[in-house]
């Protein structure tokens, strides 16, 4: 039997999906976060030393990363399910390419824009205003325009393809889900259409709407 063990405001919501799509069971193991610090229980840390989520255990292995993770079930029960064949190269490169893009170029953006958001609030009430100075100087020069940047290039790209490569929902949408998702539950999505559009697809999916109905609407870290 397959355990996910799930965090509250955590990105193990689209390995929730994936097992959903793919009809296997699995049983639901759920931590709550701290209300004050906002980090694992430590007995998380008994799963993974990181006590990180999201994190499987499938007999006598443990996977941790959500990409590591969605290669595992994939390769393993997959059955050529939710990912594009390798005899279709372009297609298959482009699916690599968005499922290690997700947490290796726009999660560090978007964690970074969380970060310095909360400096002003957990400053000392002496330099808030010294701290908040600093922190909408770094959002306005450099995070949000490369935030900007990076969206105008996931929108152009969904306008053509209209998913991350591969069968809907493949192992790359779900990876990019998260992300996206973030990124909708903060801003406007007017000026990306074909993001807004992703994010739609992903709450009308009926995999989706599956782990919602069992796991809950999906909240962020900062909500």
């Amino acid at each position: 039997m397959i355990h996910v063990h799930h965090l509250e405001k955590s990105r193990s919501h689209r390995i929730l999906w994936l097992l959903e799509a793919l009809e296997l069971d699995y049983e639901l193991v759920v931590y709550q976060r701290d209300g004050k610090t906002q980090q694992a229980p430590d007995s998380l840390k008994k799963i993974h030393p990181l006590g990180k989520s999201p994190v499987i255990t499938d007999g006598d292995f443990t996977v941790a990363e959500s990409g590591a993770i969605i290669d595992y079930l994939l390769q393993r029960y997959g059955q050529g399910r939710c990912q594009p064949s390798s005899d279709d190269m372009p297609e298959w490169v482009d699916y690599r390419y968005w499922l290690h893009y997700a947490e290796g170029s726009l999660m560090p953006l978007l964690v970074m824009q969380l970060v310095f958001s909360q400096i002003p609030k957990q400053s000392p009430w002496l330099i808030k205003p010294l701290a908040k100075g600093i922190s909408d100087t770094v959002s306005k020069r450099f995070l949000a325009p490369q935030l900007k940047q990076h969206l105008s290039f996931i929108n152009q790209y969904l306008l053509a393809q209209g998913n991350f490569a591969g069968p809907w929902p493949s192992g790359a949408d779900m990876q990019m889900s998260f992300p996206l998702q973030a990124v909708a539950a903060v801003q406007s999505l007017e000026q990306y259409p074909a993001i807004a559009a992703f994010v739609s697809r992903i709450e009308q999916d009926a995999a989706w709407q599956r782990v919602v109905e069992r796991a809950g609407p999906l909240t962020m870290p900062g909500q």
